[in-house]
């Protein structure tokens, strides 16, 4: 079959010699190393027959300096992160608290301003958010073991705009070895008040940062013909090799491979390679999103991502993010390839998925993670990722081909396929989970029972005309990408489809958080009637949108 003879031509000994070469630069959002790899990059995409770019463009970018922490005058080993807020030159000091994770719980009702935050974890944004509200001086965060792992704390998604500006930090951040931390909150249980003081130097600011573009278009299509958007970030921390560096490598060769047999494409395929992913909260894509919503929200059928591909010892690949649209696309591509079996997991908001809001259904970021350990601190990519030692050595080839047959199996399939590997009906299959336990809990408060009718309704509409053969192709694909401009936001966007909601933990189908708080609410309390006015704007929000997607389904 046509699809197992392109599999079986990825190239290993060329990935890797490509990704050494990668491997050369440092590749800071905005510095001219980085520069260096997009002309590499781009030469590779030349050659392949794809027209290409490169767009420069405005964001907000955090580099971070030298970092120190002091304890009582000692020197202990520490660094710093992308959006913390720079130390005065006498650095931050202040009384030294032990916050745990650092869960909201913690926060709620401490007097911590003007505090040193002793937080245990990687530096999250949602612990710098939090301690920024709580007016903390600075947050020392303790890593789960000795390695320390570069981050960018910031919630704000892309570049601030007037909205969000001041969501950034205001707190100086940095993190310590777990040894070193565990040594700090030992003196602190035994009734100690150590003297500590963060130094940290942080480079914050307006940069030219540069997206390649590639693209090759279908055969015979007019110029307003779907495509394909697949995309990656190219900026790293340090040299980056797995992160993002193979990943890279592997959307070269899923476009080269496709490119050979372009003949049968019946969309084109648009390959992106973003920077300001690491320093800058998603800069590139999200400005990408913003100065292309209307061409994407007529043209892009798909977003495939593709993150830290082929890691030594990244066996597992069932834990895929995917949307449910795709799962059953990413499932084939899975199993085909590798034998295991998708899980069906939801796709996470990270990893450049700043399309969502225009309604582009999308799958993937990391295909394959790093087993669970017997016990003690999980990292699904690695325990080198975002440090020095993310080096070549960290990429078994073996599982690099075995990724990039994955990712082309998918591309492959999307750009191939008569009809769009879409199933909507999977995706209000969750939808329907979601209302059946608030129907219960609400009955009588907001009509959640006629939304969940509404939704069962669509959702059996849909299984019929996924099941259904399509006379008309092109009818049935203009009529997956409208219903996908509908569902997609509902499934991944809290409030505006034109703006970026914050890069912090996102339950499913965020239009349903009020009657979640509704239903958490005591009854009668005031906590009860606000969430209830939320709700049942939340409703109408859903019953809109639903009745919009039957009516197109009535279309045609």
């Amino acid at each position: 079959m046509p699809l197992e003879s392109l599999r079986a031509e990825v190239d290993g000994p060329r990935m890797m010699r490509d990704l050494a070469e990668l491997a050369q630069w440092v590749k800071l959002s905005g510095t001219p190393e980085e520069m260096e790899s997009i002309r590499f990059l781009r030469r590779q995409l030349d050659a392949a027959g794809y027209r290409t770019q490169v767009l420069m463009h405005d964001a907000y970018i955090s580099l971070p300096g030298p970092a120190r922490v002091e304890v009582n005058g000692r020197r202990v080993n520490a660094i710093t992160h992308s959006m913390s807020r720079a130390s005065g030159p006498n650095g931050t000091n202040g009384p030294l608290v032990d916050l745990g994770a650092g869960e909201a719980a913690r926060f709620a009702g401490a007097n911590l301003r003007g505090a040193l935050l002793l937080v245990r974890g990687i530096a999250s944004p949602d612990v710098a958010l939090r301690a920024s509200r709580a007016g903390a001086a600075g947050v020392l965060h303790v890593s789960p073991h000795r390695h320390l792992h570069e981050m960018c704390i910031s919630p704000v998604w892309g570049n601030p705009g007037l909205e969000t500006v001041a969501d950034l930090p205001s707190v100086t951040v940095c993190t310590v070895s777990k040894a070193d931390g565990e040594a700090l909150a030992a003196r602190l249980a035994a009734g100690e008040a150590p003297q500590v003081t963060l130094h940290a130097k942080v480079d914050t600011g307006w940069r030219q940062t540069p997206i390649l573009v590639g693209e090759l278009d279908a055969p015979g299509s007019d110029p307003g013909a779907p495509f394909v958007l697949l995309s990656g970030h190219q900026d790293t921390w340090y040299r980056g090799v797995m992160d993002n560096g193979s990943a890279n490598i592997g959307m070269l060769e899923v476009a080269r491979l496709c490119a050979t047999r372009r003949a049968e494409w019946r969309r084109g395929l648009r390959v992106c390679f973003w920077s300001g992913h690491s320093h800058g909260r998603y800069a590139s894509s999200a400005w990408y999103a913003d100065r292309n919503w209307a061409e994407l929200e007529q043209r892009c059928a798909a977003h495939v991502n593709v993150d830290s591909l082929g890691g030594a010892g990244a066996d597992v690949l069932s834990e895929a993010g995917c949307m449910a649209p795709l799962n059953a696309l990413a499932a084939d591509a899975i199993s085909t390839v590798s034998g295991q079996v998708h899980a069906g997991r939801r796709k996470n908001r990270n990893s450049d998925e700043s399309f969502p809001g225009i309604g582009i259904p999308s799958m993937f970021g990391s295909i394959s993670m790093q087993p669970a350990p017997p016990d003690g601190f999980r990292n699904a990519l690695g325990w080198w990722w975002h440090t020095p030692q993310d080096l070549l050595d960290k990429v078994d080839e073996a599982n690099l081909l075995r990724d990039t047959r994955i990712l082309l199996h998918a591309t492959w399939r999307l750009l191939a396929d008569p009809v769009l590997p879409l199933d909507h009906s999977a995706q209000l299959d969750s939808l329907l989970e979601e209302l059946k336990g608030l129907a219960q809990r609400l009955a009588g408060q907001v009509p959640v029972e006629e939304v969940l009718a509404t939704t069962t309704r669509l959702r059996d509409r849909l299984a019929r005309l996924q099941a259904s053969p399509a006379r008309d192709a092109a009818a049935r694909n203009r009529l997956l990408m409208r219903l996908s401009r509908i569902l997609v936001p509902l499934d991944y966007v809290a409030t505006d489809r034109m703006a970026h909601d914050p890069a912090l933990p996102q339950p499913p189908w965020p239009v349903l958080s009020p009657l979640r708080s509704l239903a958490e609410a005591a009854p009668g309390s005031d906590a009860a009637r606000f969430a209830a006015v939320s709700a049942m704007r939340a409703c109408n929000r859903l019953t809109q949108a639903l009745a919009a997607a039957e009516a197109m389904l009535e279309a045609g």
